[in-house]
């Protein structure tokens, strides 16, 4: 878990991101991670596809939410909007303000759902396709 600042209070969120262009979203759960936690994870499998909408006429967020093992914990620092990172026990997560309700659902979800395969996601089409000839 990682604590960030949201309209002034220190909330809790998972390492979360945006995939960059020509990124698969594997690479991105796997920098997106190291830059807001610290952690080096390998994905094992995709936990969940989730939306929120904070309030009326805002954006709709969605969300991918990966299981994944930790390998090693880096040196580089973390992302400047984030305070720190931490390995907490559920109901110390609980204890906490969330930055969305996604946290618990995605928490909870891991213990009474199935992971989907990696092989679940497709990056086949990724790369621009080579210009096409007459």
């Amino acid at each position: 878990m990682v604590k960030e600042w949201q309209n002034g209070q220190l909330v809790l969120n998972q390492p979360a991101g945006h995939v960059e262009n020509n990124e698969s979203v594997i690479e991105a759960v796997i920098r997106e991670t190291k830059e807001e936690s610290g952690w080096l994870v390998k994905p094992i499998g995709l936990l969940g596809i989730y939306a929120f909408t904070p309030y009326e006429g805002a954006d709709t967020f969605h969300r991918l939410c990966f299981v994944c093992e930790a390998v090693s914990e880096s040196n580089e620092p973390l992302d400047d909007d984030i305070v720190s990172s931490h390995w907490l026990s559920y109901e110390e997560i609980l204890e906490l303000p969330h930055r969305s309700p996604l946290i618990r659902a995605c928490i909870e979800d891991s213990f009474n759902n199935p992971i989907i395969p990696l092989s679940f996601l497709s990056d086949q089409f990724l790369r621009p396709m080579p210009t096409l000839r007459k």
